[in-house]
């Protein structure tokens, strides 16, 4: 009787030990859903699908109510990789840009992605794109990287541009007429084309900081910004540059331009800083929170939008009311939006 009872037992645990080890077919995981209030938020754009945002874990979400739903888009495949940047070349094409090389277009402004490009093994992020006058994109990120695409994003391959050392290049800016544009990074790098983004002259160092973005002001006028409350402006398309000081040193990580021709700064510690002379003098507008503002949208109505590390923030217009335009004040001179 033992013999049987412990052989019934044998029996038992051993068909539990293979049904342990065995494969069994597991539910799909929810994707991980994080609020916009929490959020890292690292891009913030207007398509045709309304406002577009993405940030942490490859998120990408888009808003038709000018934020306040917000809808997840189609990621295809989702890397969870940080998406570091979004870029509309006109309201329904645009591209997303992440770590690990990853890259995503859009064709329908931004409800649905599609992985055009992605380096696992790589781990450098890009940082930012734009799509030049001759129809071909440009990409650029960390230690030197640059990209170029000649079919609309779908296949990239490497560019060299002579003279260029192997500093992080974190942006791209044209100017209104798209003839002008520069790109800059690390160690103060600037480079500059004044043929479309034809060919490329590497700035002479003004500067041995981080550049994280420059904006067009119109005419020859450029203004660039970066750590530590660095900005720089220029009075002959970037050639020559001479330094502005500013009433808050924080670092600054994004800008945009009011229909009126206000620029706008923002970044370390929710600062945001704004100029009405050309970028000749700064005046505080916010200083506020933890956060770090990564990017701004400017609605024709209704309060800023603040992308920043710790979620979406808002601010009231100086004075209550926006100035009034016919365009989106957020679009960028390289982007051409509705």
């Amino acid at each position: 009787m033992r013999t049987i009872v412990g052989l019934g037992v044998s029996l038992l645990v051993g068909l539990a030990g293979v049904l342990a080890f065995s494969p069994r077919a597991m539910p799909p995981m929810r994707p991980t859903q994080i609020p916009v209030e929490r959020m890292q938020i690292d891009s913030i754009k207007a398509s045709a699908a309304g406002l577009v945002m993405a940030g942490e874990l490859g998120h990408i979400q888009f808003s038709p109510d000018q934020g306040r739903t917000w809808s997840a888009a189609s990621v295809s495949p989702q890397r969870q990789a940080l998406i570091t940047r979004l870029v509309f070349a006109d309201a329904l094409h645009g591209l997303a840009l992440g770590h690990e090389g990853w890259i995503l277009r859009t064709s329908d402004g931004g409800k649905s992605w599609t992985e055009s490009a992605f380096l696992s093994d790589a781990g450098e992020p890009l940082m930012d794109a734009a799509r030049l006058p001759s129809g071909d994109w440009l990409a650029v990120g960390a230690f030197g990287r640059v990209l170029r695409s000649a079919d609309g994003g779908a296949h990239w391959a490497g560019e060299a541009i002579p003279g260029l050392a192997d500093w992080h290049l974190n942006g791209i800016a044209a100017s209104a007429d798209r003839r002008q544009w520069l790109i800059v990074g690390e160690a103060g790098s600037v480079l500059r084309s004044l043929d479309g983004g034809v060919h490329w002259q590497v700035v002479e160092p003004f500067y041995s900081g981080s550049l994280y973005g420059a904006v067009s002001l119109g005419g020859a006028n450029w203004v660039a910004y970066g750590m530590r409350g660095q900005v720089f402006r220029s009075l002959d398309g970037g050639l020559h540059w001479s330094p502005v000081q500013l009433p808050r040193p924080a670092s600054l990580y994004a800008a945009a331009v009011a229909p009126d021709g206000t620029l706008l700064l923002a970044g370390q510690g929710g600062v945001v800083l704004a100029s009405r002379d050309g970028g000749a003098s700064f005046q505080v507008l916010r200083e506020t929170g933890q956060e770090n503002l990564t990017d701004l949208y400017l609605p024709s109505a209704g309060p800023l939008l603040l992308a920043s590390d710790a979620g979406l923030r808002s601010m009231p217009w100086p004075g209550g009311e926006p100035p009034a335009s016919g365009q989106s004040p957020t679009t960028p001179p390289h982007q051409e939006m509705p």
